[in-house]
């Protein structure tokens, strides 16, 4: 029912929504921005109070007037019901109409109804969690103005409220970001749900990031499939409204596929060079260690080395001693490749070309898997790559060409291999 009915609405948890006829109210809370600036002798106490977890995770807990702690089960073996929530276009967005807040007071409910049936939830029983991600705060141990800004309008809007709730905000683009699940985690160890558990099927999550059209990212819906709780936007969850058709701005699963694979590769000479070419986190260096290692060979990677000198000069030396080498590499360019071209020529060797081929987004993903998703997926423990690894291979990349100087080329379209405890991590949505 959309908002202007006097009559009452109920969500999906059984919560009456309040009535949604009612005369527009100023949301600005001027009394927290004075208590900040105020003499300490003479502040009220502060009701939000704030930690930063690994660098980068801002985390505000606000204890309210009536019970000042943590809400905890009312048995204890109870599972608790998580209800999740994006902060901004969810819960609030700002009153001057910018996309982003100019001052700390630039802000007002996303709806009237918002606070209300929040307020309701907490009286069911429900644990209310704020998620959101907050790149632009970017160093929250260092109090700068965008820092200040954000706690001051976060202080409002929870003082506004006056229930026991915490935020997670994610500053950097590490696993606490959406869609990964470190906020999860966190909240998950913070109110000790690892012992009480997570009723999952209750729980949800609240977001306007959802993939449909006009919407500026899929991490919200993506982030609930990866927790493995329900999801609404905003208009379904407060407004009643029905749902619109979203799409995955990329989806794993397509490239999770039945048919077997392609006979691995094979030796062609006593001694060879095999030189990759692909974007980072095409899978190049998963393709060695199951196809050419088994073979004996030796594997030059810059990651390791450094520069494209050293590895050359350590390429020789293994050459020299009967080796067979991979260059392990993403030679995107010509005259990159024609080093090795000519290092094959030296030596009397055939050099082969392996082409990989992904997409952007399959490959950013690849690589967030292997950044974040633990030991399993990452035995070299490698770090995220940033943006600019991605962008400068596209702009310098010329397809290669067996008239370059290569014996034969082999293209390698990517398809998932690994096992089914690899496969649980690879599968969800990392970007």
């Amino acid at each position: 029912m959309p908002v202007g009915s006097p009559k009452r609405r109920r969500s999906a948890d059984g919560t009456a929504a309040p009535p949604t006829k009612r005369k527009v109210q100023s949301t600005t809370t001027q009394a927290a921005v004075v208590n900040f600036f105020k003499p300490a002798s003479k502040k009220e106490p502060e009701r939000t109070t704030w930690k930063v977890v690994d660098d980068t995770l801002l985390v505000g807990t606000y204890f309210n007037r009536a019970s000042p702690n943590k809400a905890k089960p009312a048995v204890p073996d109870e599972k608790r019901r998580v209800s999740g929530f994006d902060l901004d276009s969810t819960l609030i967005t700002t009153e001057s109409g910018n996309v982003f807040a100019k001052t700390a007071t630039d802000w007002k409910w996303w709806n009237l109804c918002v606070p209300d049936a929040l307020r309701k939830l907490h009286d069911a029983g429900y644990l209310i969690v704020i998620f959101t991600n907050q790149a632009a705060l970017k160093q929250p141990k260092k109090e700068s103005a965008n820092l200040t800004k954000f706690k001051l309008k976060v202080a409002a809007v929870l003082d506004s409220l006056d229930i026991p709730l915490t935020v997670y905000a994610a500053t950097a683009n590490d696993r606490y970001r959406k869609p990964r699940v470190g906020m999860w985690e966190e909240m998950v160890d913070d109110y000790d749900l690892d012992a009480h558990g997570v009723d999952l099927d209750a729980s949800y999550l609240i977001g306007d990031a959802a993939g449909r059209d006009g919407d500026h990212s899929d991490s919200d819906r993506h982030w609930a499939a990866n927790v493995g709780i329900g999801f609404r936007t905003p208009e379904e969850f407060f407004l009643g409204e029905m749902p619109k058709p979203m799409v995955h701005r990329f989806d794993p699963l397509k490239y999770i596929k039945s048919e077997p694979q392609a006979p691995g590769f094979t030796k062609s000479s006593k001694q060879e060079i095999v030189l990759f070419v692909g974007p980072p986190g095409a899978g190049k260096s998963t393709f060695y260690r199951r196809n050419l290692e088994p073979l004996g060979f030796e594997r030059i990677n810059q990651d390791t080395l450094k520069t494209k000198d050293k590895c050359l000069k350590v390429a020789e030396a293994l050459l020299e001693d009967g080796k067979n080498v991979t260059v392990d590499n993403t030679n995107a360019d010509v005259a990159t490749r024609a080093a090795w071209i000519s290092l094959a020529k030296k030596h009397k060797i055939p050099v082969r070309c392996v082409h990989f081929i992904a997409p952007t987004d399959l490959c950013q993903h690849n690589d967030a898997v292997r950044a974040f998703g633990g030991e399993l997926v990452n035995p070299e423990k490698r770090t995220l790559l940033p943006k600019i690894a991605f962008t400068s291979f596209t702009s310098r990349f010329a397809e290669p060409r067996i008239d370059e100087g290569f014996q034969d080329m082999t293209k390698v379209e990517f398809q998932w291999e690994g096992g089914d405890s690899e496969l649980q991590i690879w599968r969800k949505y990392w970007i």
